[in-house]
């Protein structure tokens, strides 16, 4: 088995693996996908979805903080069956609304229960898996907080964005889940994923049924770019939003003197809300409480 990095990554086996994996997801993105963003979070959701007792209101607060639900419950919502010519829906209150209360508990609930099923393969990423999700949240409260603060969006499309824009990574850590070889190889995987990460999850969004610019607002958000002094649209929001959380370091554990550097960089206009978007962090995080 190679030892260093650079072995890690050109190995016959492990080159072989990897072309595998990208071809298959490619081959996937045509399909309606399920699966698991956070073995942990699933089980929340899981145990809160089958209690009956348990009103709309919070199964929504609750079944927003995961990316896949999310997006399935917009992408039916928006389907030509539910739109009855109607704009589409681009926040997951609207999609709640559309679909009816019954409906989305019935969807979610068979959502979780298959990302149950799945998400034992992803025990081998378990702490990338949990950091992304965490960073997702915590993205999400900065697109939030940025949306109230300076308009272009509402602030439920900018949860919504903010909470999917990395879904691209979890997809990938669950296709790498797949392959002996890279399931051994944890640093090629996070390689890997970095490079890939944004383009897949563009296409995995466009394939989910997400709303155009929604899908395009996202890309090339771990890009650094010229900061606008003021968010112009979602895209800015998306990049900004993902900065203030940490970026990819976060998710990917490694090098928090640059993602403290990339922080600095947006300037004290930004930098001032860090309090509100800690805040909103935790008020997210509460609907998972019991």
């Amino acid at each position: 088995m190679p030892n260093s990095r650079e072995d890690d990554k050109t190995g016959d086996a492990l080159k072989a693996q990897r072309f595998h994996m990208l071809e298959d997801i490619a081959g996937e993105l045509s399909h309606k996908l399920v699966f698991p963003t956070c073995f942990d979070l699933t089980i929340r959701l899981r145990e809160l979805l089958d209690d009956p007792e348990v009103p709309i209101e919070k199964i929504s607060a609750a079944v927003s903080l995961d990316p896949l639900i999310s997006s399935r419950l917009l992408s039916v919502a928006n389907s030509v069956l539910n739109r009855r010519n109607g704009p589409p829906v681009k926040d997951l209150q609207g999609a709640v609304m559309r679909i009816g209360t019954k409906s989305v508990r019935a969807l979610a609930l068979s959502l979780a229960m298959k990302q149950l099923l799945l998400g034992k393969g992803l025990t081998d990423f378990d702490g990338i898996s949990t950091r992304l999700w965490k960073h997702s949240v915590t993205s999400a409260a900065a697109c939030t907080v940025l949306a109230q603060k300076f308009g272009r969006v509402t602030p439920d499309q900018a949860m919504f964005a903010g909470l999917v824009h990395d879904l691209g990574a979890s997809y990938m850590l669950y296709r790498a889940a797949q392959y002996e070889e890279l399931r051994e190889r944890p640093d090629t995987v996070r390689h890997l994923v970095y490079q890939w990460h944004e383009s897949i999850g563009e296409s995995l969004l466009f394939s989910l049924g997400i709303p155009e610019d929604i899908a395009v607002a996202t890309r090339d958000h771990d890009h650094p770019r010229p900061v606008p002094e003021y968010p112009r649209n979602l895209a800015d929001i998306i990049y900004i939003g993902n900065v203030m959380a940490g970026g990819h370091f976060e998710w990917m554990n490694k090098d928090y003197d640059s993602a403290a550097q990339e922080r600095a960089k947006l300037g004290e206009a930004y930098l001032a809300l860090t309090d509100e978007v800690e805040s909103m962090a935790q008020e997210l995080h509460a609907a998972l409480d019991g």
